[in-house]
């Protein structure tokens, strides 16, 4: 009895104190770890995290989406970090005997707390209040220049077939995307669909005619680089000269992850949506 209560109390004590060897599961998550100063201690990332340049040079672990947990455990780490997703992954670390924990970061309120909540599991508290405190100053200083904005309708496409306007999924209602639309001044022309992140047809773009086309093409899955010119992305639009972003030019090629990563980079994504919609540009 006596053995397994200090064996007890030790694991309880291994896991107060700081973790040293962390693994990320996901981009975002990375970018956290390392806008914190943690990056040192990051055994292992998946193989989209690419930044910070520093990350893509850790261990990798897989995907998101498929994790390699042979891989994980010769990490031997004392936390790995993971997002809310489809494949249960933290339960399936934990059943491994690891030291899972959940962040979600869906909206702008749960990136700040994730923020603040990985500071807290790293013993790195102050530097998580003090970058979640810069991320809300930048949100209200583009909240503030917005109001004084017309809105505009806004369509942001998160993905489609490479060189052609089928397969296309926008950036529908309860996700940050559509927070930080309606954050720089704009309407989205989705915000009625009924899942976060739904397919949508030309059909329905002709309906909705927006004002502006944010268009990510096939960006995500291209190693973090567009495939197509701001040049090319306009002629694929052409075709369609009765929408209004046609007709305005208002078609704009989004050639950045700072886009879809709901980590610390959140308030300079809003400062470009900003600029993206309106074209006011923010310091």
């Amino acid at each position: 009895m006596r053995a397994l209560t200090l064996l007890l109390l030790a694991s309880a004590a291994a896991w107060a104190a700081p973790p040293q060897r962390i693994v990320s599961t996901a981009p975002s998550l990375t970018e956290t770890l390392f806008a914190l100063g943690l990056g040192p201690r990051v055994a292992g990332v998946t193989e989209f995290c690419r930044y910070p340049p520093e990350a893509a040079a850790k261990p990798k672990i897989g995907t998101f989406l498929e994790p390699n947990f042979e891989r994980i455990l010769a990490l031997k780490p004392d936390l790995v970090l993971v997002v809310r997703n489809p494949v249960q992954l933290a339960e399936k670390l934990r059943r491994l005997g690891l030291r899972a924990e959940e962040v979600p970061q869906d909206t702008i309120p749960e990136i700040l707390a994730s923020i603040r909540a990985i500071g807290r599991m790293a013993g790195a508290a102050a530097q998580a209040q003090a970058l979640a405190a810069r991320i809300e100053a930048d949100l209200s200083a583009v909240r503030r220049r917005a109001a004084a904005l017309p809105r505009r309708r806004v369509l942001f496409l998160v993905g489609r077939s490479p060189g052609t306007l089928q397969g296309m999924v926008g950036a529908g209602p309860g996700n940050f995307l559509d927070e930080l639309i309606r954050l720089a001044g704009g309407e989205n022309v989705l915000a009625s669909s009924p899942i976060a992140y739904p397919r949508v047809s030309m059909e329905q773009i002709l309906a909705a005619d927006p004002d502006v086309i944010l268009d990510m093409g096939d960006f995500a899955h291209h190693e973090g680089k567009p495939i197509e010119s701001q040049a090319e992305l306009l002629r694929l639009w052409s075709s369609y000269p009765m929408l209004k972003a046609v007709q305005q030019r208002a078609v704009k090629q989004v050639a950045s992850e700072v886009f879809i990563r709901p980590g610390p980079r959140v308030g300079e994504a809003a400062k470009l949506f900003l600029e993206a919609i309106h074209g006011v540009r923010l310091p």
